[in-house]
Formats: structure tokens, sequence, C-alpha cells
């Protein structure tokens, strides 16, 4: 009956940000959303993808994006051009992504690497080891403990860094040359 409640707020936040007319409302519900999907992974005992989804999708997204907000000057329309160099770049970067793909083997094949390791011992002991019926949540938090708490550390430097670059304070000549 929760669930079904929590979907319900769910559906009704998604039709509100949609008819939203203003951005600070909609990052605001956005933020909303983003919470109640953690509640509801939370119901279906899915511990890690809540602690993520609530700390990346309703906490530090919300805040970069309010962020952004705050630093966004109107801007005046400017005539398009092609950026040659960047899209070079990218393109180089792509290219190369794509290469190290053909390296990787078979998706799904029984016998890649991945399927040789622990995971087997993971599938068939957490039950009895750990006493939790979600795998990937013992795993995080009990198998990986402190390899999760150094992603976070790494997710909040990144995000407390970001704002630090998006939150300096404009000097007065590039508050002239804004206007």
């Amino acid at each position: 009956m929760i669930s079904l409640l929590l979907l319900l707020f769910l559906a009704i936040t998604a039709i509100a940000i949609v008819r939203s007319r203003d951005t600070l409302t909609a990052v605001m519900l956005t933020g909303l959303s983003s919470l109640i999907s953690a509640c509801l992974f939370l119901l279906l005992d899915a511990a890690d993808v809540a602690f993520t989804e609530a700390a990346v999708g309703a906490g530090i997204s919300t805040l970069l994006m309010l962020a952004a907000l705050h630093a966004v000057a109107p801007v005046r329309p400017q005539p398009r051009r092609v950026a040659w160099p960047a899209l070079i770049v990218v393109l180089l970067c792509g290219g190369l992504l794509a290469y190290g793909t053909l390296d990787l083997p078979p998706f799904g094949a029984a016998e890649n690497p991945v399927h040789q390791h622990v995971g087997n011992h993971y599938l068939e002991q957490t039950e009895r080891e750990i006493g939790v019926p979600n795998v990937v949540t013992a795993v995080l938090a009990s198998y990986r403990g402190f390899d999760t708490l150094g992603e976070v550390v790494v997710v909040f430097t990144a995000g407390l860094a970001v704002l630090l670059l998006i939150g300096r304070p404009r000097r007065k000549d590039e508050e002239r040359d804004a206007r």
C-alpha cells in the first residue's frame, strides 16, 4: 500500500515538473522526485540504490542545479558557429573509446573473467554469512564497506569542488561585462 502511494506521489510530481513554468520550482520538484524514488528503492530492499539516489539525485544534483540557476545570468543570443577544435577532440575521444571496446570479452558469456572470481561466493554465501536478502546491499555494506565509504568521499569531494568553482563571487569588471 505504501509503495502504491509513493508511486502515486511520484507520478504527481512528474506531471508537476512537466507543467511547471518556473525553473526553480522544476528543480525543487526534481529533488523531491529523487527523494520519493529513494524511498521506493528502500521499500524494495535495495538500500544501496536508495542511498545513492538520495545522495546523488536528491542531494548533489539538486544543489548543482540550484547553483547553476544562481550563477546563470540572462544570456544574449550569440551567432552560432562551429568550434572545430572541440569537435575534433570529441570525435577522437569517442573513436578511442569505441576502439577500446573491441578488446572486451563477449557480453554475458559464462567464461568471462568477471564470472570466475568472487561473484559465485557472494551469491551462494551472502544469506548465510551476512543475513541480508539483497546481495548487492550485503556486498556494498559488508564485504566492500571501505570501498563504498571511499566512493562516498570521492563523490562528496567532487561535488564540493564543483560548488566551489561555480559559486565564486564575481568581480566588478565581470559584472560590468555581463551587462
